[in-house]
């Protein structure tokens, strides 16, 4: 059994940090459900590719659930908040009022969710 078995984690996170560090919670047994625009990660188109992925991204973001998401679309900002929910992290790397603005910010999550650990990662 790996440490993080059991735990799930919702995953807002695109570049470099955030895909990281969901990376290794997965590695240490957690369920990572990234969520991704409808277009997909911009980290799918890089170079160099193998069979039509950029190896960064799969390097990134293997072992994890996708799901995608258009936020343009009151339905997929329910779903994601039904995916909190029944999640015990999320975490996001997203320009500081985006999540809030979305209605998907720890202060209204942790109102139906009250044991949330929500991670923010922010550029340097």
């Amino acid at each position: 059994m790996r440490p993080l078995e059991g735990i799930r984690v919702l995953d807002f996170t695109r570049v470099l940090a955030g895909p990281h560090a969901t990376r290794m919670l997965c590695d240490l047994g957690a369920e990572v459900i990234k969520v991704e625009p409808p277009v997909g990660d911009l980290t799918r188109f890089g170079q160099p590719r193998l069979n039509s992925l950029a190896t960064y991204f799969i390097q990134q973001n293997v072992g994890k659930l996708n799901v995608s998401l258009n936020f343009d679309d009151e339905r997929a900002i329910d779903l994601a908040r039904r995916l909190a929910d029944v999640s015990d992290i999320v975490i996001e790397n997203f320009r500081p009022g985006v999540m809030a603005r979305l209605g998907l910010d720890y202060e209204t999550l942790s109102a139906s969710n009250s044991r949330l650990i929500y991670a923010s990662i922010s550029g340097y």
